[in-house]
């Protein structure tokens, strides 16, 4: 065990009883956290800090990582859509995740259920990255172009110079920040706002 990660596993504080206050920033998935952590330590993985979070290697290669949110714990694999999941308990952590996939957890008891299965989806993901495998990247034409966004490449033969000469990563990025607006106001405005970068060769959150 990594003494870094301790403190990602604290007791509560004594003020709340683990019950979350607006005061208290310590979680409520200790229980859950530290079984899931002893079932990976058991997997023969090396535990490790990043970002803060618990991460878990193989030969320094990220394999799984634990961590708790408002509303549940997560087991998390960087390369979980190369798994097999025939329990179907893997799902993506967001619309647009390409290779991470997390099993999501409110009760210690329903890991103690998965124990098993947990093993063996961490013993293949395991497998994965001796036999190197990788995730095949998306191609831009594979996202959903929003509407708005493709009515300017029409009606703007410059813009739709600038932009495709961006990268394949800079054009999927204005793709999904446009696209994730929930109004089409919104979205043009976001649009408007991108032009200047667009034609500096600049993605959406860059400098």
């Amino acid at each position: 065990m990594n003494p870094e990660i301790d403190h990602y596993l604290l007791e509560g504080c004594g003020r709340c009883s683990l019950y979350r206050t607006p005061e208290c920033k310590v979680h409520l998935w200790q229980k859950e956290l530290k079984f899931l952590r002893n079932l990976v330590l058991e997997c023969g993985l090396t535990e490790e800090l990043k970002w803060s979070m618990p991460c878990y290697t193989f030969q320094q290669k990220n394999i799984v990582m634990i961590a708790a949110f408002k509303d549940n714990c997560t087991l998390s694999f960087f390369k979980g859509s190369l798994l097999k999941d025939e329990n179907g308990i893997l799902e993506r952590p967001g619309k647009n995740s390409n290779v991470a996939r997390v099993v999501r957890f409110t009760d210690v008891e329903q890991v103690r259920a998965l124990k098993t299965t947990l093993r063996t989806y961490i013993f293949e993901a395991i497998a994965v990255e001796k036999a190197g495998l990788k995730v095949k990247k998306k191609q831009v034409s594979e996202y959903d172009m929003p509407e708005e966004l493709q009515n300017k490449l029409d009606g703007d033969a410059e813009f739709r110079t600038a932009f495709e000469a961006l990268t394949p990563g800079r054009q999927r990025g204005y793709m999904l920040h446009i696209s994730q607006a929930k109004q089409s106001k919104t979205r043009m405005a976001r649009i408007e706002k991108s032009i200047p970068k667009i034609f500096d060769g600049k993605g959406f959150n860059e400098l």
